[in-house]
């Protein structure tokens, strides 16, 4: 899992080097934001619990993340998205109740998602790279053309 470090407030760029992407439930999931930052954090909190209470099972936490957060009048102002994988599961999780599994493995979220997104799919379809390497490409490509990316890359990949 990928991410560029760019955060941002509106057209305004405040930080260059935000680690978007995390290992967590002893470094067997992996985690990636995009939207408010503390929105984020707080959510990644809460999904990092549903992992303790479902023992790890990757599809039940975030179904259940999922639920609460559209259920939940606080939780439903949270401004974010999640992308969460272990070494089955790819999964996007938004507040709109939202938990997709993309059909080819490959997912992107936030502003510079849908180029990345592009990016990753052409690679990974007409190239033999590595899926570390197909990510940082894409990341680098979004960068260079998204206002709100950039190319400083942070990758987390589970052993």
């Amino acid at each position: 899992m990928a991410s560029d470090g760019q955060m941002t407030l509106g057209d305004i760029i405040f930080k260059h080097s935000t680690r978007k992407v995390r290992k967590i439930y002893n470094n067997s999931v992996l985690v990636g934001f995009a939207g408010s930052t503390a929105d984020s954090m707080a959510l990644l909190e809460r999904f990092e619990k549903k992992l303790q209470e479902f023992g790890g099972n990757l599809l039940k936490s975030a179904i259940e993340l999922a639920k609460d957060w559209r259920t939940d009048r606080a939780l439903r102002q949270l401004s974010s998205m999640l992308l969460v994988a272990d070494k089955q599961n790819i999964l996007v999780i938004s507040g709109n109740g939202d938990v997709i599994s993309p059909d080819d493995n490959v997912a992107a979220i936030g502003s510079g998602g849908p180029i990345a997104l592009a990016v990753a799919k052409a690679l990974l379809k007409h190239t033999s790279l590595p899926p570390e390497e197909i990510a940082k490409e894409a990341i680098k490509l979004s960068g260079e053309i998204s206002i709100y990316s950039n190319e400083n890359i942070f990758i987390e990949v589970l052993e």
